[in-house]
């Protein structure tokens, strides 16, 4: 066999499968890698991440000492250690989420409850209703699965539920599955109001969708009333899937989700779970569910909910004290996001443009169209501001400014020239 035989064959088209097609990836995730490559200093404004000091590290060092003395590490019950499923019920029923082990299936991350809604309930060409915008991560999962998406619009109080029955009815065809954030949303950081609650509930079962209730926020609400979720509106409905996270309320290292559904879909959930990773990881599941066994859980949220509340305060007033005029921003009760718009002259920059100016300079957010299904939002911008001290979002947001400086330069230069 000769060597040009091997190059021929090296030269072979990929059988690549038709799904591949949408497989579109995560600007958020993609982030994670760009900023490692980075040689200099940058203010890290764009991962939605607690804040490394936030995670109870000397607690999880101490547990996981006991889980590796003296726990398992082979395989688990693909639903989930027991110990960890008896410590969140225990635990949710003290929060507008309470729920039964026969409802829970512990997942790898919130990520994994996604995808296995979309991979239970959405075939090739099914509507697909997603925010606008969105957390992209989740609206990609359901493209992956062959979904057509359906983009409806936010605004302050929310996914705008009345306008749904207009956009379905031009689509002609009802969804079969509505996505939403409903709690100090990703990456608007509103929160949708009691009133679209109820009424997004009657929708879902005029319509006979599934409503992916995706809420990785909801018990960091550090000011303002708790709203009753959607479980607790609706409670044992066969159309909410539930997917919850200890990522923004512990550390997203480890992992460790849940999915709350119909008792009688746990099986299938099981059964699809097994075609992906047969478990969640024993260890973390273990040192989760010591750490809330333990009582840890509520103290620790109420250190995060008040240091969360000081950062977004900071983080607004420098964006007062620096940018002025010259930007929006939505006011969240809760949760890790603000989202600005650019105003006046401003609103000609584009801010994906204005992402590689700004991660010269030193800092580095999520560009608006990232975060659409179509593109849209190039006059927006996401921030986190619960990873980074107020001290240093006041640098990041100086470092912002002239990079908007540059960019509407650049924009005056085009016009003069």
């Amino acid at each position: 066999m000769t060597v040009d035989h091997f190059a021929t064959r090296s030269r072979a088209t990929l059988p690549l499968a038709d799904r591949t097609a949408d497989l579109v990836g995560s600007v958020i995730d993609s982030s994670t890698s760009l900023l490692a490559s980075q040689t200099h200093d940058v203010v890290r404004f764009a991962m939605g991440s607690p804040a490394d000091e936030a995670v109870p590290l000397e607690e999880f060092r101490e547990i996981a000492g006991q889980v590796l003395d003296h726990g398992s590490m082979t395989y688990g019950a693909t639903e989930g250690e027991p110990v960890l499923l008896e410590a969140l019920v225990e635990y949710l029923a003290g929060t507008s989420d309470p729920t039964d082990v026969e409802r829970i299936t512990i997942t790898s991350g919130g990520m994994q409850g996604l995808d296995l809604a979309c991979k239970l309930f959405v075939n090739h060409g099914d509507l697909v209703i997603v925010e606008s915008p969105t957390y992209t991560n989740g609206s990609a999962t359901a493209l992956s699965y062959g979904a057509e998406l359906l983009e409806a619009p936010t605004d302050e109080n929310g996914l705008i539920v009345e306008a749904l029955p207009e956009l379905v009815a031009a689509a002609g065809r009802t969804p079969k599955a509505i996505y939403t954030i409903p709690n100090f949303q990703n990456p608007a950081g509103v929160t949708m109001s009691l009133p679209r609650r109820h009424q997004l509930l009657e929708l879902a079962h005029e319509w006979n969708s599934v409503i992916i209730d995706d809420d990785p926020y909801g018990l960091l609400r550090f000011q303002g009333e708790d709203l009753p979720s959607l479980q607790a509106l609706s409670p044992a409905d066969p159309l909410l899937f539930s997917v919850r996270t200890f990522s923004k309320i512990l550390a997203p290292g480890l992992r460790v989700g849940w999915v709350d559904t119909d008792p009688a879909l746990r099986q299938l959930v099981i059964n699809a779970k097994q075609a992906m990773d047969t478990c969640t990881n024993v260890p973390a599941q273990h040192i989760v569910a010591e750490f809330v066994r333990r009582g840890g859980l509520d103290n620790h949220l109420a250190g995060l909910r008040t240091e969360y509340k000081r950062r977004k305060d900071a983080m607004q007033e420098h964006l007062r004290r620096h940018l002025g005029g010259r930007v929006t921003t939505t006011d969240p009760e809760g949760g890790f996001f603000l989202w600005l718009t650019l105003q006046g002259e401003d609103a000609r920059i584009s801010t994906r443009k204005l992402f590689e100016t700004a991660l010269a300079e030193g800092v580095a957010f999520i560009p608006g169209p990232a975060l659409s299904a179509s593109g849209k939002f190039d006059d927006a911008l996401r921030l986190c501001f619960a990873s980074t001290t107020p001290e240093r979002a006041e640098e990041g947001v100086i470092r912002l400014r002239r990079a908007m400086d540059r960019e509407l330069a650049v924009l005056k230069g085009g016009e003069s020239a």
